[in-house]
């Protein structure tokens, strides 16, 4: 009797078990290679991107300097050491710095302050303190058409050509210097003072025709920009000499030594120019009051400079 074979009985859970095993063995054989290749051959890119983000988180860390800070200290910190400094000025105070290397920081901010940076009569300013003796017209200050100072008063004719006026603080105080130097034998009069918008028009074009508008410009002031619109400003001579030659006589010298006990000013000295813009006049005084016209005196300054370190008036 012949014996029955058995059945094998294949079991599919092992199969899908093997191949699974099978084809795990062979992927990984192929990728690990690759993924160590990769590791290694992006591990100094992954440095680099380390340290950069070290170098931007040790910026962030670093307290950041202010903008003005750094300016400040191309002017060498000289805000904390004069009361003129003017911040709006700072970047003004800078050019100038550069344009100018070989002067102090000090002189740096004063000739800004008083707009040495300007060309003249380019962006000028309506003058401030009208009706004041503090008032600063020239060639960056102007006065308007219209304006006519109050207080006008004629001079005493005893000191004055016929129907000179000025305003009044300063018309007072012209008199007493005169008469103050008549007591000594000298002779103060009053030329020209107060001068209107209208008659500098005219005034100005003359000199243009007769010298030319650069040369006129060396010692007159264009319409608006003449301090004799003030009522403060007062052209001198004795009586005798021509006024061009006021430098050569005893008033002149009387006028240098005590011109400013009355509080007038050599409004154009002889190593101003490039402050005042003006040519030398040893004729022209203007009155500023007592205590402005000792320290200008005593300082041996412009009224340019007193203007820019002690009124400040931006």
């Amino acid at each position: 009797m012949k014996k029955k074979k058995k059945k094998v009985k294949i079991k599919w859970k092992n199969i899908i078990i093997l191949l699974v095993f099978i084809f795990s063995i062979v992927f990984l054989s192929i990728k690990i290679p690759k993924l160590i290749i990769n590791i290694f051959k992006d591990t100094p890119k992954q440095e680099e991107k380390k340290k950069q983000e070290m170098k931007k988180e040790e910026k962030k860390e670093e307290p950041v300097e202010d903008t003005k800070d750094q300016r400040l200290k191309e002017l060498d910190n000289i805000n904390e050491r004069i009361d003129y400094f003017n911040n709006s000025y700072i970047d003004r105070y800078i050019t100038y710095k550069n344009n100018n290397p070989n002067k102090e920081i000090e002189r740096v901010i004063i000739e800004v302050n008083m707009n040495l940076d300007k060309e003249v009569y380019q962006d000028i300013i309506p003058a401030k303190n009208l009706n004041n003796e503090k008032v600063l017209v020239n060639k960056y200050y102007y006065l308007d058409e219209n304006y006519v100072p109050e207080n006008l008063e004629k001079i005493n004719q005893n000191y004055a050509l016929s129907g000179m006026s000025m305003v009044n603080v300063a018309k007072e105080a012209f008199e007493s210097l005169a008469k103050s130097a008549k007591k000594e034998g000298l002779s103060i009069i009053a030329m020209s003072t107060y001068r209107s918008y209208n008659y500098q028009v005219n005034l100005y074009n003359r000199y243009v025709k007769q010298d030319g508008k650069e040369e006129a410009d060396t010692y007159s002031g264009r319409p608006g920009h003449s301090e004799h619109q003030t009522g403060l400003a007062v052209d001198v001579y004795n009586g005798k000499e021509d006024y061009t030659n006021f430098e050569k006589t005893k008033e002149f010298n009387w006028m240098q030594e005590h011109a400013h006990e009355f509080g007038f000013i050599l409004r154009f000295p002889k190593d101003k120019e490039n402050e005042t813009k003006y040519q030398y006049e040893s004729w022209h005084y203007r009155y500023v009051g007592i205590d402005a016209a000792k320290y200008i005196h005593d300082k041996n300054i412009s009224f340019e400079e007193y203007y820019a370190t002690i009124i400040k008036d931006w």
